[in-house]
């Protein structure tokens, strides 16, 4: 029995979603040793690809995440001294973080135990695979800023349409 296109969209997401609690999960595992948490490793993950000061606006759409829940994992890595905060000239309320020394340096040990976890899990998968799960992954990212089919309470019918 074929299913749906919808269906298989609609399995994908739920797999998606127990991915990236697993991927939390193993990666809070994985960087503990370096006082890190999933959560601070990708914040100071956004300041380090970013490669220059960012706000905490621009750090959480950067990684997917709410606003205020950058703002608290940017208030515990300056308190242990991984991030400075920065005047931002172009908005007094906003100001910009960057990695001091020793952020850059837990990043950079994060990344390499990042790099043996992901040759770990990528043995038994092709390159071919990778690439294709990669393109649509992103291929539905960039859909999600569309607005919501949410249909409407008279019709039924998706507010779009």
């Amino acid at each position: 029995m074929t299913r749906s296109k919808e269906k298989l969209v609609a399995d994908l997401m739920v797999l998606v979603f127990r991915l990236n609690g697993r991927l939390l999960e193993e990666g809070d595992r994985l960087v503990e040793g370096l006082n890190l948490t999933s959560a601070r490793w990708q914040v100071l993950g956004a300041l380090s690809l970013a490669g220059q000061p960012l706000t905490a606006p621009q750090i959480a759409d950067a990684m997917g995440i709410t606003r205020q829940g950058a703002q608290k994992q940017l208030n515990l890595l300056m308190e242990e001294r991984l991030l400075e905060r920065r005047p931002n000239p172009s908005h007094e309320r906003s100001p910009l973080y960057v990695l001091t020394d020793a952020g850059a340096r837990a990043f950079s040990e994060a990344d390499r135990l990042c790099d043996l976890w992901a040759a770990d899990l990528g043995q038994l998968l092709s390159e071919e695979a990778l690439h294709t799960t990669g393109t649509v992954l992103a291929e539905l990212l960039a859909r999600l800023d569309r607005p919501l089919p949410i249909p409407n309470r008279e019709s039924g019918q998706p507010a779009s349409c």
